[in-house]
């Protein structure tokens, strides 16, 4: 089979997170956009694109398709499919890198790319927390970009991150999630307030939290959760007196009467609410249960579970409008409480 010259302009990245058939579809428009493929110029076929680049004929399909839907491919039966216009917006390239996948960090993607509405080609990375990867990752793409994402969060190291990051133009960096120590310039950043969150969430629950007399908060030990939550707990419980503890491994952790939990992983939840069910103990009488991050179900279970969430969804609304604005703030994202049932 013959090489298609076309071949050369389109880029598939088998560590990127984004969707194969939208990396195909972005190749595509950066070439239009860099005039090295034009009008009516002839793509290569669906068979050719799974040969060449191992995808699926379905993901190389999906690609065109997209391209055709937004008015940028046409097609003719037998030939298949060209050009159709060139007239293609240029648009953002944006590098966008996440600490990990969750249903939390879906809701941050989707709403980021919903509100770029489709002008931005975007290449999606997730490091699983590893500072290595980390580091790999953003020293690997430094070239191309015209904004660059990035949410940090490690499980160890990452000390040192800050040098990495500094690696990277200011003007077209934007934190997402968290604002890390010694990162130089003007850069942009949507970020929690961690250890302020957690303190004025407590005060908003206090009286609540007055029928018990100790406070635990489950804190694994192997986390990227920000120390800084350590520090607004602490804080709290100091100014208001409550007797309080860090539990780092829930499973080996009595539950007592006049206890109330704090937890930030979905997994410890599970736990702790199976150590409760077994002491025949009533969640919200004897025993309180506070939650991070909102999701439907704890709407439900046990009557409902008391939470402190950020507001994903504008996270990622308010990162998108930074970079439409060409903006450099550092916003704040709102902290929320919704009391139930278990507190």
């Amino acid at each position: 089979m013959k090489k298609n010259s076309l071949f050369q302009y389109i880029n598939i990245d088998y560590l990127s997170a984004t969707p194969k058939y939208m990396q195909l579809a972005n190749s595509v428009i950066k070439a239009i956009s860099d005039e090295k493929i034009l009008q009516d110029d002839l793509l290569p076929s669906i068979n050719e694109l799974s040969f060449e680049f191992e995808i699926s004929r379905d993901t190389a399909e999906k690609g065109y398709k997209y391209l055709k839907q937004i008015g940028v491919l046409g097609s003719v039966p037998g030939k298949g499919y060209y050009v159709k216009s060139t007239e293609v917006e240029k648009p953002f390239k944006i590098f966008l890198l996440f600490n990990k996948l969750g249903a939390h960090k879906k809701i941050i993607y989707d709403s980021f790319v919903n509100t770029l509405g489709g002008i931005a080609l975007i290449d999606f990375y997730v490091y699983n927390n590893d500072y290595s990867l980390f580091k790999k990752l953003i020293q690997g793409h430094k070239k191309e970009y015209t904004h660059y994402v990035i949410m940090p969060h490690f499980l160890d190291g990452g000390e040192e991150a800050y040098e990495i990051i500094n690696q990277l133009p200011s003007e077209k960096l934007l934190m997402l999630d968290k604002i890390i120590p010694g990162i130089k310039g003007n850069y942009a950043a949507v970020y929690e307030n961690f250890e302020k969150d957690i303190y004025e969430a407590m005060e908003q629950l206090r009286e609540g939290l007055s029928k018990y007399h100790t406070i635990k908060i489950i804190f694994p030990r192997d986390t990227y959760h920000p120390e800084e939550i350590l520090k607004g707990f602490a804080k709290f419980c100091k100014q208001y007196t409550f007797n309080y503890k860090i539990v780092h491994d829930i499973s080996n952790e009595p539950i007592k009467e006049g206890e109330v939990f704090i937890n930030l992983m979905e997994e410890d939840l599970v736990s702790l609410i199976e150590k409760i069910l077994v002491t025949k103990m009533k969640v919200g009488k004897h025993v309180g249960v506070i939650s991070y991050n909102e999701t439907p179900l704890k709407k439900i279970i046990l009557n409902g579970i008391t939470t402190i969430s950020t507001d994903f969804d504008f996270m990622g609304k308010k990162a998108a409008e930074l970079i439409l604005t060409h903006t450099s703030e550092q916003v704040e994202i709102p902290f929320y409480v919704t009391q139930r049932c278990s507190l």
